[in-house]
């Protein structure tokens, strides 16, 4: 059990810079169209606590730091690679905590003003962090264990059909990984509803219906990871699946929440006026079904090379997806370099 338990530590932690960079790239885009339709608010609360914003960055880079340094010396240096572990996680911890500060401080504008005058002189310093929920905090860290064990699910179906991989610790992967993911889910849906219960009497969020759907699907997936222990490897796609379908269904309510928050001081993102350009929005949509091909022949590749020992031989299905992504993305750059120029010139003339 030590051994492999070791060998799976050593495989996972090659994991933290890769899913890191992931996790950074895809939340530029939520967090720009959160700063785009909730500016007022996000910028408020932004300006409160305007250190803390660049300490996010700086907790951010020391973590990241952190995790190379764990992958690359925890083999040859233990104790080294220990403690860039231990603070790849505090520094990890920090930055979620001041996300969260950041976005629960965007949702009580009827106390910015407190905040900023204090009893004898306004607080510009930007120094303090002034709204903090732990069962809301929770709520979100909570599910990063249950996801984890799902992942782990996810390693023993990946792995199953390699010939080098014992099928002993594959099992007690998707074992260990089932059961993780089943008490993490567990214990979140405990912190939900304390979550709820923690939630301004006057939303009667209780009965919202997006919530109704969250909490539905929730237990459904808290049945379904019950049940999979029984046949963790069997049951790892099926899990993804409806662990997918759960977080969107929850984002939506706390989506739901969030515009009955700010519904308070009359705003509403409704309200706002939109002036839609076709051309601009037909350009962004084809370049996202371009990058879908691109990233999926990518993935695909990445997929089937690591499923066998041997050397992937690449097959007809592979060698024309792969031809269509280049052909894709050399019409992509012919496309808008020409709109570039064309604008240039036009608007030079004009």
């Amino acid at each position: 059990m030590v051994n492999i338990g070791q060998d799976l530590a050593d495989l996972w932690s090659r994991l933290p810079p890769l899913t890191l960079s992931i996790a950074i790239l895809i939340g530029i885009a939520p967090l720009l169209f959160v700063q785009v339709i909730y500016d007022p608010f996000w910028y408020v609360a932004n300006t409160l606590s305007a250190w803390w914003v660049l300490a996010f960055i700086l907790f951010i880079m020391i973590g990241y730091f952190s995790t190379y340094v764990f992958y690359l010396k925890g083999e040859s240096s233990p104790d080294l690679g220990k403690v860039a572990g231990v603070i790849a996680v505090i520094f990890f911890v920090l930055a979620s905590i001041v996300m969260h500060a950041l976005n629960y401080q965007a949702l009580l504008p009827e106390k910015w003003f407190k905040w900023h005058f204090r009893e004898m002189y306004v607080d510009t310093s930007g120094g303090s962090l002034h709204a903090f929920q732990l069962p809301r905090f929770l709520h979100f860290m909570i599910p990063a264990f249950a996801m984890t064990g799902i992942l782990f699910m996810l390693y023993a179906w990946y792995f199953k059909e390699r010939e080098d991989f014992d099928k002993n610790y594959l099992s007690w992967v998707g074992s260990m990984g089932a059961k993780l993911a089943f008490i993490a889910s567990l214990i979140q849906a405990g912190v939900g509803f304390w979550w709820l219960l923690s939630l301004p009497p006057k939303f009667n969020f209780m009965t919202n219906p997006f919530f109704l759907l969250a909490l539905l699907s929730g237990l459904i997936l808290l049945a379904f990871l019950y049940k999979a222990q029984s046949d963790p490897v069997k049951n790892a796609i099926p899990a993804l699946i409806l662990s997918f379908v759960v977080v969107l269904l929850m984002s939506a309510a706390r989506e739901a929440l969030r515009v009955l928050y700010i519904a308070e001081v009359n705003y509403s993102v409704s309200d706002y006026k939109v002036n839609l350009d076709w051309g601009s929005t037909i350009l962004f949509l084809l370049t996202f079904i371009m990058g879908l091909v691109v990233i999926s022949y990518q993935l695909a590749v990445a997929f089937y090379s690591g499923r066998s020992s041997k050397v992937l031989e690449e097959t007809p299905t592979l060698a024309k997806w792969g031809n269509l992504s280049i052909i894709l993305l050399i019409l992509w750059i012919l496309i808008v370099g020409g709109l570039g120029i064309i604008i240039t010139i036009k608007n030079f003339l004009m």
